[in-house]
C-alpha cells in the first residue's frame, strides 16, 4: 500500500481516542474485574511489541544503516523517559486537594499519551497506509485502561458527571494533533529522515511498552496462564494483520 492522504490519516486518529472512550464507557458502567484488566494490559504489550519489531525496525532497516538505527533506538527511549518525566511533572503540578491529589494530573497525562499516539501514527501513515492503519489499530486496546482509569479517578473525587464530560471531550482531538503533526515531519521525507524517525517510535514503543504498560499490567496480578496468553495473542494479531494488511 501507497501513501495515505491526510484527510485519512486524521480520521484514523480517532482510533486511538475509541479505546480511551471505551475504558471510559466501562468506568460510567461498571469495574471489569481485575483478572481482564491484566489481561487487556498484556495484551496492548503484546500488540505495541509486535508493532516495533515487526513493522517500525525492519522498515527502518531499509532505510538506514544499524548503527542510526541503533542511535534512533536509544533517542526513542530518552524521548520516551522525558515524556513520563513530563507527566509525572504535570501530576505534581495539578495535584489538588479539593479534586483528591492527582485526578487532574492523571487526566493531563493521559492526554500527553493521546497526543503521541497521534504523532506516532501520523508519521507511520505519511510512510505507507498499512503502517498507519496498524498504529491506530494497534493503540485502541493500549488505551483502554487510561480511559477507564481517569474516568474512574474522576467519580472517586465526586467531580459533577457534566464536568467530567467536558474535560474528557477533548481528548478525541489531542491524537488528531500530534497526526498532523506527524505527518508533516514525515510526509515526502527522504529516507533517512523516514528511517531515522520509524526507529525513533521503535524505541519509544518498546521502553514504554516495558516501563510503563508491563508494570501497570502486572498490578491487577492476574494468573499468569492468563497474562502470558494474552501477551502472545497480541502479538500474534498484530503480527497477522501486519502480513494479510500488507498484502
Amino acid at each position: 500500500m501507497g501513501q495515505i492522504s491526510l484527510l485519512a490519516i486524521l480520521a484514523l486518529a480517532l482510533l486511538p481516542s475509541l479505546g480511551n472512550l471505551i475504558g471510559i464507557a466501562l468506568a460510567e458502567w461498571r469495574k471489569p474485574p481485575d483478572w481482564l484488566v491484566g489481561g487487556a494490559m498484556h495484551a496492548a504489550a503484546g500488540i505495541a511489541t509486535a508493532v516495533a519489531a515487526v513493522e517500525l525496525i525492519p522498515r527502518s532497516q531499509e532505510r538506514v544503516e544499524t548503527w542510526i538505527l541503533a542511535l534512533a533506538l536509544i533517542g526513542g527511549a530518552i524521548c520516551s523517559a522525558g515524556i513520563a518525566k513530563a507527566t509525572r511533572l504535570l501530576r505534581a503540578r495539578l495535584k489538588s486537594s479539593a479534586s483528591r491529589a492527582t485526578t487532574w494530573g492523571a487526566y493531563a497525562a493521559v492526554g500527553v499519551d493521546l497526543f503521541t499516539d497521534g504523532l506516532i501514527t501520523g508519521g507511520g501513515g505519511a510512510v505507507a497506509t498499512s503502517l498507519g492503519v496498524l498504529l491506530a489499530v494497534s493503540q485502541v486496546v493500549g488505551n483502554l485502561p487510561g480511559g477507564f482509569a481517569i474516568a474512574a479517578n474522576f467519580r472517586s473525587a465526586d467531580i459533577p458527571r457534566v464536568h467530567r464530560w467536558s474535560a474528557l471531550a477533548l481528548y478525541p482531538f489531542l491524537p488528531v494533533l500530534g497526526a498532523l503533526a506527524g505527518y508533516a515531519v514525515l510526509a515526502d521525507a527522504g529516507e533517512v529522515l523516514t528511517g531515522s524517525v520509524l526507529a525513533l517510535f521503535a524505541g519509544l514503543l518498546l521502553t514504554a511498552t516495558i516501563e510503563d504498560i508491563v508494570p501497570e499490567a502486572d498490578q491487577p496480578q492476574a494468573p499468569r496462564r492468563v497474562s502470558s496468553t494474552a501477551f502472545a495473542l497480541g502479538f500474534a494479531a498484530l503480527l497477522l494483520t501486519s502480513a494479510y494488511l500488507g498484502e
